[in-house]
């Protein structure tokens, strides 16, 4: 009897497959220069295709941890590096307070350095939260990004992967939304205190720097360019599904 020929998805699955032991054997020689091995084209087809994510997340989400800490010295676990943007949040709670106790100058920059501290520490429990609802779960905790660095936390690629397109996408907008809102959620609070007017207008510029940095940074190279990149995978997954 002949045996069956694979089909083309098959083949192509294999394909996909048969790179990732190459990537993977470069890796565990030391190259953790994913994007010059190719891994994060690989990684395309992957999204793509529903069952190539059943099949190769798991290797996937390997090879992204294996170079992930190969790179990044400074890390930790996950619940650490949330349980600190935590206290951050609650310091900015105390600044509330000591805007109010206080005054003058004194009480101008302690409601600032509550718009601040909400600033950094809503960023990185949100993203854990909402990533969290989508089913991603987490490896590390870490400090990295641009100078100065800023704390992160590393997905588990592998249930990255299997998520929905929309909602990875949601989880990469959610940190940067929660840090754009942060400085105005202190304004709110700024006329229950003591501090003067200019401490108003400050958090007002740090909101507005913040989000004219969004739209000329981070569209390109951070959360919102990732945004997009899993928007357009959700679209076309749905338009390889209408094909069917």
């Amino acid at each position: 009897m002949e045996a069956l020929r694979p089909t083309p998805q098959q083949v192509f699955r294999a394909d996909l497959g048969r790179e990732l032991d190459r990537i993977e054997a470069a890796v565990a020689a030391g190259n953790d220069d994913l994007a010059a091995l190719g891994f994060w084209k690989v990684v395309r087809a992957i999204k793509l295709d529903q069952v190539a994510v059943l099949e190769l997340a798991g290797q996937a989400g390997a090879i992204d941890t294996a170079a992930f800490r190969a790179r990044v010295r400074t890390r930790t676990r996950p619940w650490v590096g949330v349980v600190a943007m935590l206290v951050l949040t609650v310091l900015g709670f105390v600044g509330i307070w000591l805007a109010d106790a206080w005054t003058g100058v004194w009480s101008g920059l302690a409601i600032l350095g509550t718009g601040v501290a909400w600033s950094i520490g809503w960023h990185l429990p949100t993203h854990a939260f909402v990533g969290w609802l989508a089913g991603i779960r987490y490896t590390d905790a870490f400090l990295g990004g641009p100078s100065p660095p800023r704390p992160g936390i590393k997905t588990d690629y592998a249930t990255y992967l299997r998520a929905e397109p929309s909602m990875r996408a949601w989880f990469h907008a959610s940190g940067a939304l929660a840090t754009k809102i942060a400085p105005f959620a202190a304004l709110v609070c700024w006329p229950s205190t003591d501090a003067p007017a200019w401490s108003a207008w400050a958090l007002v510029a740090l909101g507005v720097v913040q989000i004219v940095a969004d739209v000329t940074l981070s569209t390109r190279s951070s959360d919102w360019k990732k945004f997009r990149r899993e928007r357009q995978v959700a679209r076309d997954r749905q338009a390889a599904l209408s094909r069917i």
